[in-house]
């Protein structure tokens, strides 16, 4: 059973710097990790109803934090970075 275009595509992954590339057509998104670049483009152009040109991802790793005396990490996730036709936009705000 294959996941849905909602499982794949978690949530815009919104940053100042990530903001700073809109301009150029390029958009960020947190994804699931066992995602490809297939689905993640078919996702987006599915929900946002706009034409994908490039995907680009990366695992980000987890930072170490501490809880109480433990030490740990938060968890790894995957952030995709979507480039888009020119001229389309997806409006996140």
């Amino acid at each position: 059973m294959g996941k849905s275009i909602y499982d794949i595509i978690i949530e815009p992954w919104i940053t100042e710097k990530g903001t700073a590339q809109n301009s150029a057509g390029k958009y960020l998104f947190k994804v699931h990790r066992a995602s490809n670049k297939q689905e993640i483009k078919e996702a987006v152009e599915k929900i946002f109803n706009v034409k994908v040109i490039s995907v680009r991802t990366l695992v980000v790793k987890g930072k170490p934090k501490r809880v109480r005396q433990e030490p740990g990490l938060t968890a790894d996730w995957k952030k995709a970075i979507v480039t888009l036709k020119a001229g389309q936009v997806i409006n996140l705000v």
